[in-house]
């Protein structure tokens, strides 16, 4: 995973009121901040997942901005100042973790404003440590252990972040309280019914083991008897050795494995090289990083892709 440049930090300790507070006209301004032309309160999201949970939270009751554009990998994404702008002048900016947006410890740091307030929404949540992978550098042998960030990908431990982000949301605007409550229960009530899916679907399936490309679905295979081996670790950056190859080669021929997943923010070369050497087909499992265009037209949103996900896990451990 990449980690914040600490070098940048400086960046952000430079007083931040010059990003909000310059000289300019309306435009220019609104360039570098949220807009503050309606009472409802104003948050910021990091990536999807976050803003999902916080809009069926929050209704129409608040303006909610997602920082980190569907299109590009979060893990790879560092704050502009015009974003750190932003985040200052939200009232509440709401985040995964620091193993997963690892240049927000940075950000609060240097933000002398208390306006804003943080919501890590993993808060209260054990994280599982990362899978081991290869590096040859230094620094990223240091990092081999990170923790796993990718909490959203368990329905299970969806209801406790989106628990989180509404308890923020009452104490930044407890007139509202009776609304966020009632909004989290309806939509805490539907993650419950997803994760009842998953558990009834998966539980029957022939096969147990997956192969996926990025080691983000840890969280999933714990809370639904799988078994997940990664290509790579935590970052979808890293590539096997050969070495790597020819022993996940082997555990897919060992266990029937007919299916190698990939993420769609990443490149398939490395799950295709693997499939096309046990004659596999590869498929996408969404991480829900980001949300694609075309799910977008559709109308896609979280518990959507989920179910979509669900389908072809039943498919590839059913063969």
């Amino acid at each position: 995973m990449k980690k914040f440049n600490r070098m940048v930090a400086p960046v952000f300790a430079i007083p931040l009121m010059l990003v909000g507070c310059q000289q300019g006209d309306g435009n220019e301004r609104a360039e570098n901040q949220i807009k503050k032309d309606t009472d409802k309160i104003q948050i910021v999201t990091t990536f999807y997942p976050m803003y999902e949970f916080t809009k069926n939270v929050v209704g129409d009751l608040a303006e909610v901005e997602l920082l980190i554009p569907s299109s590009i990998e979060p893990h790879d994404w560092e704050p502009s100042p015009k974003d750190v702008g932003n985040i200052q002048n939200a009232d509440l900016f709401v985040y995964d973790s620091e193993y997963m947006e690892t240049w927000v410890p940075d950000i609060e740091e240097s933000l002398d404003s208390k306006k804003s307030t943080f919501v890590k929404a993993s808060e209260g949540i054990t994280l599982m440590e990362g899978e081991e992978h290869e590096h040859a550098e230094e620094e990223e042998q240091a990092h081999s252990h990170e923790k796993d960030p990718h909490v959203w990908l368990s329905p299970a431990l969806a209801q406790k972040e989106v628990e989180n982000i509404k308890d923020a949301l009452i104490k930044v605007d407890p007139n509202h309280k009776e609304e966020y409550e009632k909004n989290s229960v309806a939509y805490i009530e539907e993650l419950k019914d997803l994760d009842k899916e998953f558990r009834s679907t998966l539980a029957d399936v022939s096969s147990k083991e997956i192969i996926t490309q990025h080691a983000a679905f840890g969280y999933l295979a714990n809370e639904y008897g799988l078994k997940q081996v990664a290509i790579a670790g935590l970052s979808t950056e890293n590539e096997p050795s050969p070495a790597k190859l020819s022993e996940l080669k082997n555990f897919a021929l060992d266990h029937n494995i007919k299916t190698i997943f990939f993420e769609e923010v990443a490149s398939p070369k490395v799950a295709k090289t693997l499939a096309d050497e046990i004659g596999a087909e590869t498929q996408v499992l969404n991480t829900l990083e980001g949300l694609s265009e075309e799910n977008q037209k559709k109308g896609a949103d979280y518990i959507q892709v989920m179910q979509d996900n669900l389908g072809k896990l039943k498919g590839a451990l059913s063969k």
